[in-house]
């Protein structure tokens, strides 16, 4: 007899729970392949996205998923609440995956490659999401995953992925294309000339500054880098390590990892056995001050994650009539939340040089997030009035900084909120010492915390 392959409900019944079994998981950090921690040193790396530019190297981390044939547009767009309306070759979208009740399995970017030919890059919940759709619906579809570099059995990524950014950004991509680079819109794709190559050029951003993500095959990664690096000497480009692009989202507004949404529901039983023991979603840790039994109290909706914009009711999604019911008033709303610096030096720091008692949770700079799913409490007068999600060190806003969903009462600009830092009891993660849980109190401000990103940057082509 062969191997009887173990799946995510074995691994959560064995476990008592989805709360027990990410809470406490024995994975560790997550850890970003290939790229160095630092280039010459984060503070200066954050500083070059808004002051002159900077080189993200984004080949490595993520999943790619090509889904192609000619039930994959059905495919794709029956799972998303995005409309597809417009969605022509050479587009691409941040494409958002639901369950049944409209809480968000996960989020990536989609590019349609061609008519019949989609490229879905991110975190693998929502690869695996349309991958066991299209199995059970029998779509007449190929796939084909290519795994992040650390995990792919070939070693090396089919595609080099770079992301040049910053308010410098378009000089530099103008000399690397030798003229005036063609009109991109926000989100699409467009063709420009580096090192005598034609590579595909996408207009996007991942701090809040106006950029572009080129691509190409990865025989000409090296040669298209070295191209890059050399010629933005007189632009002031750096090459930004694992560090400063972790800390980017803080800036930028994106919470990049919501707790799927997969793990209760009797409609979702079949799903969570297909889904093998070691997939993220049995791996994944959850972490921070934050904790229910209830794994449903950890969801999110696309609202809550500010995702309302991309809702679009003009097509059948799964999840749609949850998503109608609460589209009116949504109950909370995405901030950032500035942490204040006398309690981050005095409550946290300062512990590490306490010999009495328990210190702080260690608070790591510039990335501040110990769990793949960090989830900390945000309480006013008493009472929890939202989650606080990754938290990250600013050197350009001289400020801790974390993204929040909050009550949509209490999501105004100034909006004096306490937030708590550590658990309480703490879990059995390895990254997780002995500490004492603190207070820190916290601004609300709006997110994205800059302004350019809020309101110009999807405008600049």
């Amino acid at each position: 007899m062969g191997e009887v392959k173990r799946s995510l409900a074995d691994v959560l019944r064995e476990a008592g729970g989805a709360v027990e079994l990410l809470y406490n998981s024995q994975t560790g950090p997550r850890v970003f392949p290939v790229v160095p921690p630092e280039y010459t040193n984060w503070r200066d790396e954050q500083r070059a996205w808004r002051e002159s530019c900077v080189l993200f190297d984004q080949s490595h981390h993520m999943t790619d998923f090509y889904v192609e044939g000619r039930d994959a547009f059905g495919l794709l767009e029956s799972l998303g609440i995005n409309s597809f309306r417009n969605f022509a070759s050479d587009k691409a979208k941040q494409y958002v995956a639901c369950n049944p009740d409209g809480y968000v399995i996960g989020d990536v970017i989609l590019y349609r490659l061609g008519e019949e030919r989609f490229l879905l890059v991110g975190r693998p919940s929502v690869h695996n999401w349309v991958r066991y759709h299209a199995e059970k619906r029998g779509a007449e579809v190929e796939m084909e995953i290519d795994e992040r570099t650390d995990l792919n059995p070939a070693g090396r990524r089919r595609l080099y992925r770079y992301q040049i950014q910053g308010p410098n950004a378009l000089g530099l991509v103008e000399k690397l294309n030798g003229g005036p680079v063609p009109r991109i819109p926000f989100f699409n794709v467009g063709e420009i000339n580096v090192a005598g190559r034609k590579v595909k050029a996408l207009r996007h951003g991942m701090a809040g500054q106006p950029g572009f993500e080129i691509f190409g095959p990865w025989e000409e990664a090296e040669e298209i880098r070295g191209a890059i690096v050399e010629a933005g000497e007189e632009f002031g480009l750096r090459q930004a390590g694992s560090l400063a692009y972790q800390s980017a989202t803080t800036e930028s507004g994106w919470i990049p990892c919501p707790v799927p949404a997969i793990y209760t529901g009797e409609e979702l039983e079949d799903y969570r056995r297909w889904l093998p023991a070691n997939t993220y979603e049995a791996t994944a840790s959850l972490g921070g001050s934050y904790y229910s039994e209830d794994i449903e109290d950890y969801y999110f909706t696309p609202y809550d994650l500010g995702y309302g914009h991309m809702v679009g009711f003009d097509h059948d999604f799964v999840g749609r009539e949850a998503l109608e019911r609460i589209s009116g008033r949504p109950p909370k709303k995405k901030v950032t939340l500035v942490w204040d610096g006398d309690d981050v030096t005095e409550k946290i720091f300062s512990s590490l040089f306490e010999r009495d008692g328990l210190p702080a949770k260690h608070l790591e700079l510039p990335s501040s997030w110990y769990s793949a799913l960090q989830y900390d409490r945000v309480v006013k007068g008493g009472r929890t009035v939202g989650i606080s999600t990754y938290v990250g060190y600013s050197h350009n806003e001289r400020s801790m900084l974390s993204l929040a969903s909050v009550d949509v009462n209490l999501a105004e600009p100034g909006t004096e909120v306490t937030l708590l830092w550590g658990e309480k009891p703490n879990s059995r993660k390895p990254q997780v010492e002995p500490h004492e849980q603190v207070e820190v109190r916290a601004t609300v401000a709006p997110a994205p915390l800059v302004e350019y990103a809020r309101t110009a940057y999807r405008e600049v082509s």
